[in-house]
């Protein structure tokens, strides 16, 4: 049931599952990014229209210029989501919008023209230097406290450090920091909170002034990128323990706990050795992890390395905690698994949407441990996909996954430079839920290279009413 046919409730909805019974999404938010390409325009936020019945069908139907350049907009997140579900004075109407190299976070109006979004406060990077010691700011989740948390990825300098920026939820200030003086961690990242289990868990991705201009493999042996998660009391604000994931968990990205609010369990994609970790609390009450999902690189030539990873950059799970869903940027495939069998993920889908290894390409794959063939390239609509699938948002009843092809400019540039030329895509899969299973919506394309301004790198995705990677159920 959502929240504009109940009288007396705040945004969002009761339940996960009731979400899952939410209108069928219309229009989806992405931040599309200019840094990093040959086009000295300012990132904007792109509205397009997902209503297959709409005259705009797969169209840009608004754009939002931000005022500055270089920016390098990235992910979003809301002033209230379900966690603020009881508070009837609430409502979804701000789109938080950090960017992640400028350290600015835009507070978007999307209340008053769901489809023609307007900037309605910019929190400027001093705020953030001064009052808490940050820079480049990543994921955003509002708070039961109407209270808005974003996490943020080092220090003025560059440098990693892994701590929370507290935003007031009605005036978009500065308040402070959510975790103690001093005990920022090495990295940040990524994070969710469970609140009836009073935990929070964050991710590492590495110090902003070793990414800033791409990947360097040397980085990583020396030590500037993360591996460990962070398991926080939720109510204190102190770090209780850190999980080293090892060299098979290095780069732990996109944290997320099983929907289900009683749950204690969830996973967290690791970029650079393809591997999934389950994370879990133990019966002593302290929390571990596990390695469930393992994707082998592949042996190859005609690339920057010998080996390949896949480089799962993304992962989600559909509202009713049934299905995992990955992207391996590298690789070109899409991947999702049946989770009913928390500690055993079973594979039941895979398509491939471009990649490193299209058999037409450079690459030549020399050995696979998974003996897959080397796929075709991929055309929607006469357009060949430039990148490989990155960013993924599912619908809300999960019959539809929808996607991007750009990572982060810089990676971008350096991985796929046809992308920064030609521009991103967004595209979409159908779904089955009943067992599993996946096909290419090939009615369906949408060409950020054909941007009024020129080609464009679009990134995350957001519906206006929540989705299945922002909202938290308390």
């Amino acid at each position: 049931m959502a929240s504009a046919n109940c009288s007396g409730c705040g945004p969002g909805y009761h339940s996960p599952l009731d979400a899952m019974k939410g209108r069928r999404e219309e229009i989806v938010y992405l931040p599309c990014i200019y840094r990093n390409t040959d086009i000295l325009k300012p990132d904007y936020l792109a509205t397009v229209d997902i209503d297959p019945k709409s005259s705009t069908y797969c169209q840009v139907i608004h754009r939002l210029p931000m005022p500055n350049l270089r920016d390098e907009l990235h992910h979003s997140g809301w002033n209230a989501c379900s966690s603020c579900f009881g508070d009837a004075s609430k409502k979804r109407n701000r789109l938080i919008l950090p960017a992640l190299i400028s350290s600015r976070i835009y507070v978007v109006d999307v209340g008053t023209n769901p489809r023609a979004p307007q900037i309605h406060k910019i929190v400027e990077p001093i705020d953030l230097y001064w009052k808490c010691g940050l820079a480049n700011p990543h994921t955003s989740h509002c708070l039961g406290s109407g209270q808005i948390m974003i996490s943020c990825m080092g220090d003025p300098c560059g440098n990693g450090k892994g701590g929370f920026v507290l935003l007031d939820g009605e005036t978009f200030e500065v308040v402070g920091n959510w975790e103690h003086p001093g005990e920022a961690v090495p990295f940040g990242y990524d994070f969710w909170y469970q609140p009836r289990h009073n935990v929070m868990i964050s991710s590492e991705w590495g110090a902003p002034k070793s990414l800033v201009d791409g990947f360097n493999p040397a980085h990583v042996k020396e030590g500037h990128y993360g591996s460990s998660l962070h398991i926080w009391d939720w109510t204190t604000h102190r770090r209780l323990q850190t999980l080293d994931l090892g060299e098979e968990g290095a780069i732990p990205l996109e944290v997320r706990f099983l929907h289900d609010p009683d749950a204690t369990e969830g996973y967290v994609g690791c970029a650079l050795q393809g591997t999934v970790f389950r994370f879990y609390k133990t019966p002593k009450g302290d929390w571990a992890a596990e390695k469930v999902i393992s994707v082998p690189s592949k042996k190859v030539e005609g690339w920057a390395l010998p080996e390949m990873p896949g480089l799962i950059t993304d992962i989600l799970i559909s509202l009713d905690d049934r299905f995992l869903y990955f992207s391996n940027w590298l690789h070109g495939d899409v991947r999702q698994y049946d989770i009913t069998d928390r500690r055993n993920p079973r594979l039941v889908g895979q398509v491939f949407l471009g990649g490193s290894i299209i058999r037409d390409g450079p690459v030549k794959v020399l050995e696979d441990p998974e003996n897959q063939p080397q796929p075709p390239p991929r055309i929607i609509k006469g357009k060949r996909i430039p990148g490989g699938p990155q960013m993924l948002q599912l619908s809300l009843d999960g019959r539809r996954l929808y996607l991007t092809t750009s990572l982060y400019s810089a990676w971008d540039k350096q991985f796929y430079p046809d992308m920064i030329k030609e521009g991103s895509v967004m595209m979409q899969m159908d779904v089955d839920t009943v067992n599993g299973g996946l096909s290419v919506n090939e009615d369906f394309l949408v060409d950020f290279g054909k941007e009024p301004d020129g080609p464009v790198l679009a990134h995350e995705l957001r519906y206006p009413g929540g989705d299945c990677t922002s909202d938290i159920w308390l």
